[in-house]
């Protein structure tokens, strides 16, 4: 799929810009797009390599097991035909415990381990399961509360508080999460009312609600110094955290830190050419007038109903995000590029960046790993959450900055 909307935005920047004169900014977009993404991936490998770092001290400290465990009895009610002792569990929790602390590194390895202990309980190997689309469903709605990557972009694009966006992006992301358990819970007659399901997700909620309500009451200028000033010092508390835990455990911290600063370094190496490729494409496909041609005509059909189109140049975001992280990314930097990392659309596009995951791409590899065809009704569940997730997003964006 990535690759045809590659092509598509390259062919098609070309054919537009030649038709209106823009040929020559063509080029130029190219070659400046390009060294931007070197420049971009070079200057975010000390932070990259720092969070992955502590990561690395949080896992061989046992935070991320200790969480794993304590989230497996909530998980039974989700998946009802598994058994505490299934290994298929084990690997279901550590993804989802990857998954809220923004460990993209161990995400997949433990997703793809549990669906292939899934599918051992599948009597139909061509046909997803329950508990195989509830578990893509938890994935593509991606609930994180440590948005790592984001914060680390927003820096490097100049933003004054790079933390600014996230508290809205954790209610974002919460409420997308929230939806696809409550849809496909729903749908598989799975029984929400009991005490663990009521006082997890009833929790949940209202701290969510208590957010809102807390924030609802300030004026834009202490919401803005409070929402950073506690996203700074949530932050600097898992630091700290992880440290001590480190030390309690007797890790030699040092030395797991450098562990993983070395992959957190290889990480931003690796992502360079998919920066390249996807901000190349978007350079070519703007400076050619086809993305404002585009913009303009939503823009347009927003105003004609009487609505609110601040967030309209953020939109390339939302809709690339379950198609390809990549290229969500790499929208979201041209973004806070052209608007501003501090605008409002640069806000929103980091929102929309953190409020899901990449749809397609976790059903195609997932599914692909064991052998699964008939997806049944997951793609329109995980996309639904998907939706939440990019309706919240606007809604929290204009509360928090509009």
């Amino acid at each position: 799929m990535l690759n045809y909307i590659w092509a598509f935005m390259i062919i098609i920047g070309i054919i537009y810009g030649s038709l209106t004169g823009h040929m020559a900014e063509l080029s130029n977009a190219a070659l400046d797009s390009a060294k931007e993404a070197v420049t971009l991936c070079i200057t975010m490998l000390g932070v990259m390599a720092l969070w992955v770092g502590l990561m690395q001290i949080a896992q061989k400290a046992g935070i991320i097991a200790s969480m794993t465990k304590k989230l497996r009895p909530f998980l039974l009610f989700l998946f009802p035909r598994l058994r505490y002792e299934d290994i298929a569990l084990e690997y279901i929790s550590t993804n989802v415990v990857a998954n809220i602390l923004g460990l993209g590194w161990a995400c997949t390895p433990a997703g793809l381990k549990a669906m292939e202990q899934l599918q051992t309980l599948n009597p139909r190997k061509d046909t997803a399961t329950d508990p195989m689309i509830m578990f893509l469903v938890l994935n593509t709605s991606g609930l994180t509360i440590i948005p790592v990557s984001i914060m680390v972009y927003r820096a490097q694009m100049g933003a004054e508080q790079p933390t600014d966006v996230f508290v809205p992006l954790l209610l974002a992301t919460f409420c997308s999460t929230m939806a696809g358990i409550i849809a496909t819970s729903i749908y598989q007659r799975i029984n929400l009312i009991n005490r663990t399901m009521v006082l997890t997700l009833g929790g949940m909620c209202a701290a969510a609600a208590a957010i809102i309500w807390g924030f609802g009451s300030m004026d834009k200028t202490t919401m803005s110094v409070v929402s950073t000033s506690a996203a700074n010092i949530m932050l600097f508390l898992i630091i700290i955290m992880f440290i001590l835990a480190g030390v309690r455990k007797k890790v030699n911290v040092y030395d797991a830190f450098i562990e993983g600063a070395k992959d957190g370094f290889a990480t931003a190496v690796r992502i360079i050419p998919y920066l390249i490729a996807m901000l190349v494409a978007i350079g070519v496909f703007r400076a050619s007038g086809a993305m404002d041609a585009l913009i303009d005509s939503v823009r347009w059909t927003v105003e004609a109903c009487g609505g609110n189109s601040d967030f309209v140049g953020a939109l390339p975001t939302a809709i690339m995000k379950p198609l390809s992280g990549s290229g969500a990314r790499g929208m979201m930097v041209d973004a806070m590029a052209t608007y501003g990392a501090d605008s409002f659309v640069g806000r929103l596009s980091c929102v929309f960046q953190g409020s899901t995951d990449t749809t397609f791409y976790i059903l195609a590899v997932y599914f692909g790993s064991v052998g699964v065809k008939k997806t049944r009704y997951a793609v329109p569940f995980a996309l639904m959450a998907d939706v939440v997730g990019s309706i919240t997003g606007v809604a929290v964006a204009y509360f928090f900055f509009g």
